[in-house]
């Protein structure tokens, strides 16, 4: 991949600051952090969304995340709580187009806010028309794999 920070940070081309390696993920801080302590967990094979990955190396992924989460509440770093946020696809907010996970401290009064309409409450017939439509996908893409 040409062009893609994290590809250059995992290849030791772009400085970083390293909290775990090791030969599927890197875990490092990021460089604009909503608060001290917000990491990133990335894949070291580069895939720009989510269905790029395969589901081993996401399951890994997660579980590292995991592990870097209680690493931040058990370091010292101000943290009451954690965010994790990944973002896939413009629409998304993905801005850096290789899959990271950020892992981020949370505490009482912090900068950071997520702003939605948590008011919209579709009925239930909505939601059952919907989860229908997203299980016959599933059904489609995964019938042969449990």
């Amino acid at each position: 991949m040409t062009d893609c920070v994290f590809c250059d940070i995992v290849a030791g081309q772009c400085p970083s600051s390293r909290i775990y390696e090791d030969d599927r993920v890197l875990a490092l801080l990021t460089i604009g952090p909503v608060n001290p302590g917000h990491a990133m967990v990335i894949p070291k094979t580069h895939a720009t969304y989510m269905k790029e990955m395969d589901e081993e190396t996401g399951a890994h992924l997660f579980r590292i995340t995991m592990r870097v989460a209680q690493a931040i509440r058990e370091s010292g770093v101000k943290c009451e709580g954690i965010n994790l946020f990944l973002a896939d696809g413009e629409a998304a907010f993905q801005e850096v187009f290789d899959l990271h996970m950020h892992v981020f401290p949370r505490y009482a009064g912090d900068p950071f806010q997520v702003d939605a309409n948590w008011d919209n409450k579709p009925d239930r017939d909505e939601l059952d028309r919907i989860a229908a439509k997203i299980a016959d996908s599933y059904k489609n893409l995964w019938s042969e794999v449990s």
